[in-house]
């Protein structure tokens, strides 16, 4: 159990309390058998203040948590800190108008994928950071010089192409760009959008054979950045549209779609049917609006983009509290019949963790269903990422893996659940130090990072 300071940030209090050391540990008790297919690193990204404080659950900087898996072993874990200018120089403010012009200077707190032999840890503001297999920092990359801006938290890895698609947003024109790097790491392509101003675009969506901006009303504001306030704030006045793009096209080939007003940090997937393209999205009905701490309760929505009437059709699929969705890598960009979130407990709060029952949703687009994992009182999980089983065939076959915090020891565990059965008993368990809530993460196998 935890004592809980009231004088702290609340995003800082029970497990929200940033880690001060970085370890290495070797000797892993594994409960359960890991699967023996399960060969790779499970790598997952979040903020971790290295003064222990910092204003906004946004702004700590990025601390990288992973476990090496291979042959049914917990070969290590580790914790890193990523080597930014903030790491060396803790006293520069991120709200700093000249600060958030280096691009370089990066938090990397966000994410972390692997792509063309690299681990990339993330953040949108910034260009990316290398990191090697085992978690320290090589530095950050502009790809050879030709990434001149921000690279977005969520890129996505094309499975047909291997293709890593991206884009970078700014408060300075031009607003927004749209990447392509090749699966051999080159950025190839880099393409100005025109926008209506400049927002901020979390994430984005791609299909086989188009992206999709989401243009949603947090606008920036730089009155705000220079009183030293949250740069961005909800608009009501700046409209809610999605863009669609083919994949290696331009500015003048993007078609526009209104939608009612809304924010979406993330997107569950996207695909083509027909002449309507899918999306599966984590909804909320706005942000920022009172304060930089304006956070409502993300929903599971469906936009059908209809190609040929230039409307878009919104449906909400649950009422449930949940956020982080995935799909399996495999299946980014294509027709999903399942989809992965973490429960948002409609009491969550880091103040009362024992309070809360932890969930991982499976959605089943078929049957318009939804199974759940339930954790336990006082066992809270992050971001589930699915990692296909050997030889499967079906869709779910394969395992979800995420980080679990649990209150009543103040620890943390790795756990891998059956994707196909969604048993609440996980299929192997390892024992952790406490990690800190954080946002994304990755199954990393060796085949793409040795």
């Amino acid at each position: 159990m935890t004592t809980i300071d009231n004088e702290v940030p609340a995003h800082l209090r029970g497990n929200g309390r940033p880690v001060t050391d970085e370890v290495t540990r070797d000797q892993l008790t594994v409960t359960g058998t890991l699967p023996a297919e399960l060969d790779g690193r499970y790598v997952r990204n979040g903020a971790n203040p290295i003064g222990g404080t910092s204003d906004h659950p946004f702004f700590g900087d990025g601390m990288v948590h992973g476990i090496r898996v291979c042959d049914g072993r917990a070969e290590w874990y580790r914790n890193r800190y990523v080597r930014t200018p903030f790491f060396s120089n803790p006293s520069l403010d991120i709200l700093d108008p000249a600060v958030m012009m280096d691009v370089t200077a990066s938090k990397a707190n966000t994410h972390v994928v692997g792509h063309a032999g690299r681990i990339l840890a993330l953040e949108e503001g910034h260009v990316p950071y290398v990191l090697d297999g085992v978690l320290d920092t090589v530095g950050p990359i502009d790809f050879g010089g030709r990434l001149t801006g921000s690279f977005t938290a969520h890129p996505k890895i094309c499975p047909a192409t291997g293709e890593l698609l991206a884009f970078g947003y700014a408060p300075f024109a031009p607003y927004l760009r749209y990447l392509r790097v090749s699966a051999e790491g080159e950025l190839v392509q880099t393409e100005e959008i025109t926008v209506g101003g400049p927002t901020m675009m979390h994430d984005f969506n791609v299909t086989e054979h188009h992206v999709v901006f989401m243009d949603l009303p947090a606008v920036f504001d730089l009155d705000r950045a220079i009183r030293g306030e949250m740069p961005i704030a909800w608009s009501d006045t700046y409209p809610a549209r999605l863009g669609v793009m083919p994949r290696t096209g331009t500015d003048a080939d993007v078609r526009w779609f209104d939608i009612d007003p809304c924010y979406v940090f993330h997107p569950m997937n996207s695909y083509e049917d027909g002449d309507t393209i899918v999306l599966d999205v984590a909804r909320l009905p706005h942000i920022w609006r009172e304060s930089m701490m304006d956070f409502p309760m993300p929903e599971l929505w469906r936009w059908t983009i209809d190609l040929t009437s230039g409307r878009v059709r919104e449906e909400q699929v649950d009422d449930q509290a949940a956020e982080f969705p995935r799909v399996p890598d495999a299946l980014v960009g294509l027709k999903h019949r399942y989809g992965y979130m973490m429960a948002v407990p409609e009491n969550a709060s880091y103040d009362d963790p024992m309070s809360q029952v932890g969930a991982i949703y499976k959605y089943d687009r078929v049957r318009g269903t939804r199974t759940d994992i339930t954790l336990g009182r006082g066992c809270i999980p992050g971001e589930p990422v699915f990692a296909p089983a050997e030889g499967g065939s079906a869709e779910d076959d394969g395992y979800l893996m995420t980080f679990v915090y649990d209150a009543s020891t103040d620890t943390s565990r790795y756990m891998v659940f059956d994707a196909s059965t969604m048993s609440s008993d996980p299929v192997a368990s390892v024992d952790l130090p406490r990690i800190p809530f954080g946002f994304h993460g990755s199954w990393i196998p060796s085949s793409v990072v040795p």
